[in-house]
């Protein structure tokens, strides 16, 4: 299983130095939280002209990270929305400076997002539905473990969320659905002090 990555795809060089920019970053985040939208709209919610935002978008579908919509959109009126699938990262770029320090800032872009998503469930968790606190779960597991078992939990728990991601893409109304972040990260601590 070396190299599954279950997702869609990997990005590429140019899509790694493209999705680089604090304002895509954005722009992506928005439509994943909100579903479609219009380039008017997401002007707003980010506090630029529609004129960039559209710009930015348009990059973003370049590199396959997000599609029109051609079905909600009328006359004029175009919604941008996710491709289906995700993406990963896939491993640092060696051979290419320019994509490396991409690399890093989307890794650190990854641990600011989820920081902000982490506070922003403590504080949504004492007023949301009890239903939901109660199928929600904060935890960290420490093991110790070979890298054949590392390498096989990591493929078990990714096989697990590709089959929700499946139903998620598949589903075409939200019916009683919430915007769900799972958080997985699976890595040794201390293996370069050996």
């Amino acid at each position: 299983m070396a190299g599954k990555t279950f997702s869609a795809r990997t990005l590429d060089q140019g899509a790694l130095k493209s999705f680089a920019h604090p304002l895509r970053l954005r722009l992506y985040e928005l439509l994943d939280e909100h579903g479609p939208s219009t380039a008017t709209k997401l002007a707003g919610m980010v506090g630029q002209n529609t004129g960039a935002t559209s710009y930015h978008l348009r990059e973003l579908a370049r590199h396959g990270m997000i599609e029109v919509a051609p079905e909600l959109g009328k006359g004029k009126e175009k919604y941008w929305r996710l491709v289906p699938g995700g993406f990963s990262y896939g491993p640092a770029p060696q051979d290419d400076p320019e994509a490396s320090t991409a690399f890093e800032f989307l890794l650190d872009d990854l641990l600011r997002q989820r920081g902000a998503e982490l506070r922003r469930w403590r504080e949504e968790s004492t007023t949301a539905p009890e239903e939901w606190v109660l199928a929600s779960s904060l935890g960290r597991r420490s093991l110790r473990l070979t890298l054949e078992e590392t390498t096989q939990l990591r493929d078990d728990v990714f096989e697990i969320l590709e089959h929700y991601r499946a139903v998620s893409d598949k589903r075409s109304a939200p019916a009683s659905t919430e915007h769900v972040v799972i958080h997985f990260d699976c890595f040794p601590v201390g293996v370069t002090d050996q």
